[in-house]
């Protein structure tokens, strides 16, 4: 693939990804190769691997001869997600514990207290991921954070789906809690609240199945 398709293909998968994960792409829809290559102005080869993106994501599932689709969720992967998540995120801020600097940590915490004060789940969704970035991406493991951003996605669409309707303030003493021992020096107690913090989406009750 031509570098200008790599391009493209990245482009429009984070575009759809961010439809079906905000909810405008409800489970089951189906992907309209021609119709996205118009809206795009691309060729098929780019959508075809923004298709294969997205599939490597969950976010979407190819069926024989029924095209590719919006792929749904239950509370089964719900759980499986946050378990993944959990023992990832713990890896990586296990290797990033040692490169974290007073002034990053100091930028974490700013972050997480506009989590606090967000208007929306999706406001306050960006927020969260954006201060798990900043304590997990000084481990200096690429493939890793990678892995650790598909499952945020996934669990931003769980989020999504589930609050839409019933979005209340949280204020999140977990992030507080990660930082105050990440301060003191105290990894091994900031993971552990860490991978509790984490798991708790996989007992948020599903909505779509």
């Amino acid at each position: 693939m031509a570098d200008s398709d790599e391009t493209l293909a990245a482009r429009i998968g984070a575009v759809l990804a961010e439809r079906i994960i905000s909810g405008e792409l409800a489970p089951g829809t189906k992907l309209r190769q021609d119709h996205i290559a118009v809206e795009f102005s691309a060729s098929h080869v780019p959508v075809r691997e923004a298709f294969r993106r997205l599939e490597s994501q969950g976010l979407v599932v190819s069926v024989p001869r029924r095209g590719v689709r919006v792929a749904g969720f239950s509370q089964d992967e719900m759980k499986e997600v946050a378990e993944m998540r959990a023992a990832l995120e713990v890896l990586a801020l296990q290797h990033a514990a040692p490169h974290l600097t007073r002034a990053l940590l100091d930028e974490a915490e700013q972050v997480s207290r506009s989590a606090d004060h967000a208007s929306d789940v999706q406001s306050w969704e960006e927020a969260n991921r954006k201060f798990h970035r900043l304590i997990l991406t000084p481990c200096g493991m690429p493939r890793l954070l990678r892995a650790i951003d598909d499952l945020h996605a996934a669990s931003a669409r769980f989020l999504f789906a589930g609050w839409r309707a019933e979005w209340e303030f949280p204020s999140d003493r977990d992030h507080r809690a990660i930082l105050d021992a990440l301060r003191a020096g105290e990894v091994e107690r900031a993971c552990a609240v860490l991978k509790r913090h984490v798991q708790w989406i996989g007992r948020k009750p599903a909505v779509s199945e």
